[in-house]
């Protein structure tokens, strides 16, 4: 048997050593970004990816040895672990294999089978199974026993087929073997309920609906399983049997017999032997294999649902921020009016006030005046809106104050403003805003993730941004680790300025602990700004473990040392002196000085301690220290004129915002309060597999709108700018039915007619 770091060093293409030297440091502590960046030689250059995925695998193949070392030990206690069973056990290399081969030993509630043997059944269970010719009525008679609860040789039958079904479902191989054929022949069918075509019309695209169990994607298994939950939809397996005549034996049974060589060769008992298998097929292996087959859907539709949120989440916190620049953040709204915050260039909110611009109050000049003076007071550059209910009336506003007032040179964004709710009532908010009402909390949080997303996105949990699908269905543990996951690489692989960052965002820096990254917190408000790294190691709870993994991902701008901004780990600050040495420089020639660092040899700066790796990227960061792997900031501009859905036609061409990547396509925020889709067959006019390489959350697109469904808010989007407008196929088959995901609900106060319609599309992503 291979061990675990064998078994994960040939899924990762990798050397043994390799992955041992990586399970050694996790074990020891380490992350997987301190890993990946500081540890190159000790991993041979495994990267987060890989490392990542190790991390995964290594989780699952530790709970397999505990399941099977359990599993053995009780096998062995009921003194029944030979040494084919133990072979067999040691060799199972899922979880779904040790169970089948445990299932026969498996403690269990008193079976009908059980009672037989009791009753002393087992033998004519074994010799109608081993010798078909005998006639089973007569050997039946032989154990008709009163007292044994075994009255007459129909009821000793009866016991017999309980003992033998039951041996053909503990079967490890047959059960495999049919859970294989069923998945490979099988379809997924669902109808509708008598009765809930109205109530249940979001799901009108699964009404009648059958697929193979192969080509299933994952989000339709997801808004199936919605579909069922929800009580719209009947959902059944369909076992696709080799025969449709009545009667007659199908592909499963006859797996049965041939397991167990059995055949109708016309003797006396092959007839209740083929009534036997039929009876274990239709009324438990079935059902078993159905269920294991269930199972196995969501699960890989959870796996990519995961997987997508994962990417468009790393995709959104790396977004191009607008930088250090006075903000105006306005969070729309009717009846409530226009939430206004001012932060200044480090995200001090410096000013607030609330606007109504809008019915039903509508006093417009007064707010432009309002938003003028702040505008001009605090010097503000850039105008963030939320898009949510009344994002498109305030954009106008906006476009309105740049226009009359050219002298401010404002640049106004649509910004995503999910999940601000959620960080306006969070704790941290109460904290960090204490003066401020949890209304105006949120205009302050849209102007800063404009500022950088990174840093205020980290304040939100991660599930709550609303940028997966069916995100609420998936299980609470598996997202929130490749979330958390997701938010730590991204954090590190841009770097923290230690004297501005947030409590939340440094708790997600390698090593620091919420705690500790409150104490950094505390020790920078009472003693002032960290002048050097090594003042880190004064912070309570911050001891040397935790100054290894976090160091090289915290900056220190203006510090006493310049290697302190940059992301050169400082037990690697003897291999910079030694290039300064060699250059025979100061830190401050050699610090971007490109010529004078591709004109080196990393080779001749490696030692023990840092190999060829390290050093490359050493000189790398000295070319272009602290610097942000994030793109540059680039605004979309919509359309003058179309602010609804009913102000689309077909043909027209837009600019818009990727908000959302799913498996099925991308939805793009083209401003009209509903985000259109642009299926995965209209992104590019080649083949495109996997949506997300094409496009990203954040991106502006150019897109042709093909059809629009007022009635149902559908828009269909095209950026294949030559396709034309109207329903149309594609690629020779039926469009994809996709859930709908628009951007994320709004309050129902603000517009409740929204707000259903949304609810009747089946989405659970709250925003406010």
């Amino acid at each position: 048997m291979q061990s675990i770091n064998q078994r994960i060093a040939a899924e990762l293409g990798a050397q043994e050593w390799q992955v041992k030297a990586a399970v050694d440091l996790l074990d020891g502590g380490s992350t997987v970004p301190f890993i990946a960046r500081y540890r190159k030689e000790a991993t041979g250059t495994l990267d987060d990816a890989q490392l990542r995925t190790l991390e995964e695998r290594l989780r699952y193949l530790r709970e397999l040895e505990e399941r099977r070392r359990a599993i053995l030990d009780s096998v062995e206690a009921q003194g029944k672990l030979d040494e084919a069973l133990r072979g067999l056990l040691l060799a199972a290399d899922t979880k779904a294999r040790l169970e089948d081969l445990y299932l026969p030993y498996k403690p269990k509630r008193r079976t009908k089978a059980q009672i037989a043997r009791e009753a002393g059944l087992g033998p004519l269970a074994e010799a109608l199974l081993a010798d078909p010719s005998r006639v089973p009525s007569e050997a039946a008679s032989a154990y008709v026993d009163a007292d044994k609860g075994v009255a007459t040789p129909e009821a000793a039958l009866e016991g017999a087929r309980a003992i033998v079904v039951e041996r053909f479902a503990e079967d490890a191989e047959l059960v495999g073997t049919l859970r294989e054929s069923f998945w490979s022949r099988g379809r997924l069918v669902s109808s509708v309920r008598e009765g809930k075509e109205a109530t249940g019309a979001k799901f009108s695209d699964y009404f009648a609906f059958s697929e193979p169990l192969t080509r299933l994607p994952s989000h339709r298994v997801l808004a199936l399983f919605r579909g069922e939950k929800e009580e719209v939809l009947d959902l059944r397996l369909d076992e696709n049997p080799a025969t449709t005549e009545p009667g007659a034996p199908n592909l499963y049974e006859g797996r049965i017999a041939l397991r167990f060589g059995l055949r109708d060769a016309g003797r006396p008992g092959d007839r209740w032997l083929s009534e036997t298998v039929r009876w274990a097929w239709r009324t438990k292996l079935r059902l078993s294999v159905e269920l294991d087959l269930r199972a196995r859907l969501w699960e890989a539709a959870e796996t990519e649902a995961v997987r997508v949120f994962a990417g468009n989440l790393r995709d959104l916190l790396l977004a191009a921020p607008a930088g250090a620049r006075p903000t105006l953040g306005l969070d729309p709204g009717y009846r409530t009016g226009v939430k206004v915050a001012v932060v200044d260039a480090t995200g001090k909110v410096v000013a607030t006030d609330t606007i109504y611009p809008h019915e039903p109050r509508r006093d417009w000049d007064r707010s432009l005046a309002t938003l003028a003076r702040l505008c001009r007071a605090h010097a503000v550059e850039l105008v963030a809106i939320g898009n949510g209910t009344a994002s498109r009336e305030t954009d106008r506003l906006a476009a309105e104050l740049a226009a009359k007032h050219p002298e401010l040179t404002l640049t106004k964004v649509m910004v995503s403003e999910a999940g601000a709710s959620v960080y306006s009532a969070s704790a941290y908010a109460s904290q960090e805003l204490p003066e401020l009402d949890v209304s105006l909390r949120g205009a302050v949080s849209i102007a800063r993730r404009l500022q950088d997303p990174l840093a205020e996105l980290v304040k939100i949990e991660p599930r709550s941004i609303g940028v997966g699908q069916y995100q609420h269905d998936l299980a609470e543990g598996k997202l929130s680790r490749s979330l958390d996951a997701v938010v730590e690489d991204c954090v590190n692989g841009v770097g923290v300025d230690v004297n501005t960052a947030s409590a939340p965002l440094l708790a997600r820096v390698s090593g620091l602990s919420e705690r500790v990254a409150q104490n950094v917190v505390g020790h920078r408000d009472a003693n002032g700004p960290f002048r050097h790294r090594g003042g880190l190691k004064k912070v309570a709870g911050l001891g040397p473990k935790a100054f290894e993994l976090s160091a090289g991902f915290l900056r220190i701008t203006g510090g006493e040392d310049p290697l302190d901004a940059s992301g050169v780990h400082p037990e690697a600050y003897p291999v910079v002196r030694r290039i300064l040495q060699a250059t025979k420089s100061d830190i401050t020639g050699v610090i971007g000085n490109a010529k004078l660092l591709r004109s080196l040899d990393p080779k001749a700066f490696t030692d023990a301690s840092f190999g060829l790796p390290t050093v490359t990227d050493i000189i790398a960061e000295l070319e272009k220290p602290g610097r942000d792997p994030r793109p540059s900031f680039r605004t979309a501009s919509f359309q003058e004129g179309v602010e609804t859905i009913g102000d689309l036609t077909p043909g027209m061409v837009l600019e818009g915002v990727v908000t959302n990547v799913a498996a099925f396509g991308a939805f793009v925020d083209i401003g009209v309060h509903q985000d259109g889709l642009v299926h995965i067959s209209a992104l590019a006019n080649t083949f495109v597999k996997d949506p997300r390489t094409v496009v990203k959350p954040g991106d502006v697109v150019r897109v042709k709108v093909l059809d629009v469904d007022v009635p149902r808010k559908r828009i269909s989007l095209s950026m294949r700018l030559d396709d034309q407008a109207g329903p149309r196929e594609r690629d020779g088959g039926r469009r994809e039915p996709a859930p709908r995901m628009p951007k994320p609900e709004p309050r129902p106060a603000a517009d409740g007619a929204l707000a259903d319609a949304l609810r009747r599309a089946g989405l659970d992503r709250t925003r406010r």
